[in-house]
């Protein structure tokens, strides 16, 4: 409750910002459960509710989530798990999500898209804590209509890492 309350401000000035629903997340074995929200609630997006349990392969925030893992526990998460495709889209063999996971480990950051739902697209950056313990996961869902990967990130990225960052300083 302490770390859904602390993310809340950040929620709602990303969502304000961006046009999109921000999330925070945390991960329960392989899924994702999403813990606090900001933005309109009329905004389209599929299972992103308070509360909604999401895989966490489909989901930005729970490739965030994994990366945070070392190689070793993301393989033995790997092999416990079957990829339901959702989309067209949707990343279903184990070294493709490999390939997801290992680049948000390299980058800090993880974005999906159309993973979950038709244009949609996913980012989203670890939350860690002053421990350096990951406690969860802020994300962003926006509409891929009218911009590239590149433009979502560019405008995108400096919220999520003002939240990252001064959330540090706070858990």
């Amino acid at each position: 409750a302490r770390v859904s309350r602390a993310v809340q401000p950040h929620l709602q000035r990303i969502s304000a910002a961006l046009g999109g629903a921000a999330y925070f997340a945390v991960m329960d074995d392989d899924e994702v459960i999403y813990v606090a929200r900001g933005g309109s609630t009329g905004l389209r997006n599929v299972g992103f509710v308070l509360g909604a349990r999401v895989p966490a392969n489909v989901s930005s925030a729970g490739i965030a989530l994994l990366s945070c893992s070392s190689p070793r526990e993301v393989n033995r998460w790997l092999a416990k798990r079957k990829f339901v495709p959702f989309t067209p889209y949707t990343v279903t063999t184990q070294e493709g999500m490999r390939e997801l996971i290992d680049s948000a480990r390299r980058k800090g950051y993880a974005l999906l898209e159309q993973q979950l739902e038709r244009r949609l697209r996913g980012i989203a950056v670890p939350i860690r804590n002053r421990s350096g313990e990951t406690v969860g996961a802020i994300s962003v869902s926006l509409p891929m209509e009218n911009e590239t990967p590149a433009q979502a990130l560019a405008r995108s990225m400096p919220l999520l890492r003002e939240a990252e960052y001064s959330l540090l300083a706070l858990l």
